[in-house]
């Protein structure tokens, strides 16, 4: 995701310096960004010339004192608190009491990971959908240390990189995967329960509600690994049983049928009936 984001901005015309842990893993985002547009030079639907556009804006470091004069900073690490926290605690020592900074979740507390920087008052959440250089989609996270001022600061960041912000307080899921997640979960038991096959699932929700695919499809794409982790973070916080992961989410992800990431998933498997 945060080759994705890095990409983005650049695009925008934005100058991105890019910290990561070593030259390796800046060398692996630089083939991310160039295979992105690769594949999109493949199809006729990227100019050849906005890679090299997108390069030139683009800089590398691995030392945490070179984000000094950012005035806003996006962190993209792992989806694990404590990883974040460790990199939020760190980044906030170098930046100016200006300085905006950003986590990008899918779901941990923001008001929680506030808590790791030294101005929880500049800080918010930022929640980008996979790829982030199609999903015209953000969620502004606002938690309850933030003033309108970073809000602001965040909403405008995300409009200058045409994507579309909306803005939502802090809760498990935040808004989409609060609504997203459950729907979801219900599709994989109703499957399960031999309610309906994975073809007449897709059929019922695309011509029945105008969704573009069918669930089962969707979480092929999304991840079941991901899946099963994102419902799991919220109904630890919640408890709720609509983010209760059903049996066969759990056994699907410990088979290694993950989706498309691994060629086999949850939409191919052999119908129950």
């Amino acid at each position: 995701m945060g080759a994705g984001i890095v990409d983005l901005c650049a695009r925008a015309g934005l100058s991105v310096l890019v910290l990561d842990q070593s030259p390796e893993r800046l060398d692996a985002g630089h083939r991310a960004i160039t295979e992105f547009h690769a594949a999109g030079i493949a199809r006729g639907l990227t100019d050849p010339a906005l890679l090299e556009q997108v390069t030139q804006r683009i800089t590398g470091t691995v030392d945490p004192a070179d984000l000094a004069g950012a005035d806003l900073i996006v962190e993209a690490v792992t989806e694990d608190e404590g990883v974040k926290a460790e990199v939020l605690g760190r980044v906030a020592t170098h930046v100016s009491e200006e300085c905006v900074i950003a986590s990008n979740t899918s779901g941990l507390s923001v008001t929680r990971l506030a808590t790791y920087v030294s101005r929880p008052e500049r800080f918010g959440g930022l929640h980008f959908f996979n790829p982030a250089q199609l999903m015209r989609l953000v969620e502004v996270i606002r938690p309850i240390q933030a003033d309108k001022a970073t809000v602001s600061t965040l909403v405008a960041f995300a409009e200058r990189i045409d994507r579309h912000p909306v803005v939502v307080k802090d809760r498990p899921g935040f808004l989409v995967n609060h609504l997203l997640i459950p729907y979801l979960n219900q599709a994989i038991q109703e499957y399960d329960d031999g309610l309906a096959t994975c073809a007449d699932l897709a059929t019922a929700v695309k011509l029945g509600l105008g969704y573009p695919m069918g669930p089962l499809q969707l979480l092929d794409r999304i991840g079941l690994d991901t899946h099963l982790h994102a419902t799991g973070v919220i109904y630890e916080d919640t408890a709720d049983p609509g983010f209760a992961a059903p049996a066969l989410l759990r056994e699907l992800v410990a088979a290694g049928r993950l989706g498309r990431k691994t060629g086999s998933g949850i939409s191919d498997l052999e119908d129950p009936r």
